[in-house]
């Protein structure tokens, strides 16, 4: 069916709801509520460090597909400013893993991908090709960033007991400007599935479980 009309922020709200359970894991995992309480274990960190390196390193092309999607697909102009303003970011945060690895003991180009993280970076490749739309892959990319978001921004609370040589890890996805970045993200894709086919619809509420589910694994991953 062309040309639904939803109201404006419906959809995701009712995805929330809908897959509160999985969201929850993804976002208050027990890797993070160790973070937040100040018993991780070094190695755990050391390996989502790893692990995470190499992950980001495929993130990077995926942010530019869905850049590239949004110049073909995009209804409005200014969505390409915001994902601009998303990848031009990533540079800092190579660097960033690069600095955070030296200061730990990882070594980066040591790193072997794990199972969990070439089946994620997998299926973050099957969203670059050029079937797949601009609706689903923006739903992609609100998902993946909001996780970390929620996730790290719930060790930066103030009954939160984060180790001081964590909270810049924190603070990199948990602050209010990556904060704001991750709503408008939501206000595009949202803006997108209200006039989303059934089809579109539904293979990005697939896409967005999927996310969930995958980052749920990393994390577990993480605590090995």
């Amino acid at each position: 069916m062309e040309g639904i009309h939803r109201d404006v922020g419906s959809t995701t709200d009712a995805w929330l709801k809908k897959h509160s359970i999985v969201y929850i894991a993804a976002t208050r995992h027990p890797f993070i509520h160790a973070i937040r309480d100040g018993s991780i274990d070094p190695n755990n960190f050391k390996r989502w460090l790893g692990q995470d390196y190499l992950f980001v390193r495929t993130f990077v092309p995926f942010a530019s597909s869905v850049l590239l999607k949004a110049w073909k697909e995009s209804d409005d102009s200014s969505d390409m400013d915001v994902l601009l303003g998303g990848i031009a970011s990533l540079n800092d945060e190579i660097s960033w893993f690069k600095r955070e690895a030296s200061k730990w003991g990882v070594q980066l180009s040591s790193i072997v991908p794990q199972q969990v993280n070439q089946n994620y970076c997998r299926f973050l490749e099957s969203l670059m090709g050029l079937e797949v739309e601009y609706t689903v892959a923006i739903t992609a990319l609100w998902a993946i960033e909001v996780v970390y978001q929620q996730s790290f921004a719930h060790c930066l609370e103030e009954d939160a007991s984060t180790p001081a040589d964590l909270r810049e890890t924190c603070q990199r996805w948990g602050n209010e400007e990556f904060g704001r970045y991750c709503s408008t993200l939501r206000m595009i894709a949202d803006r997108r599935l209200m006039k989303a086919t059934d089809s579109e619809l539904k293979k990005a509420e697939v896409t967005f479980l999927c996310i969930l589910e995958h980052e749920v694994e990393f994390w577990n991953m993480s605590r090995g």
